[in-house]
């Protein structure tokens, strides 16, 4: 998967490329994206049942910025979404 939009983001600011079959590299672009990139990557998620699949894995086993935001969008997109799962609280393992 490559988007020009996507490889010139602000999230990746330590990258040299775009590659989006790397985890670390979705979950950066989940934490740190803007809506710009949250919008393409919604919008690749409508029709890519694999990369919805890892962006709800993501969300659920390491600490975003927005988890629930992404559970949300994937539930508008069919997921079938467990509202009373855990999520890492990104509060207590970041230093924000």
């Amino acid at each position: 998967m490559k988007d020009k939009a996507l490889e010139q983001s602000r999230a990746l600011w330590n990258r040299s490329g775009l590659d989006l079959q790397s985890d670390e590299m979705l979950a950066q672009l989940l934490d740190r994206g803007d809506i710009g990139d949250w919008r393409k990557l919604y919008s690749m998620a409508k029709t890519d049942d694999h990369l919805r699949v890892r962006i709800k894995r993501i969300v659920t086993s390491l600490p975003v910025s927005l988890p629930h935001f992404w559970l949300a969008a994937l539930a508008t997109l069919g997921e079938s979404i467990d509202w009373h799962a855990a999520v890492p609280n990104y509060f207590e393992s970041s230093s924000v």
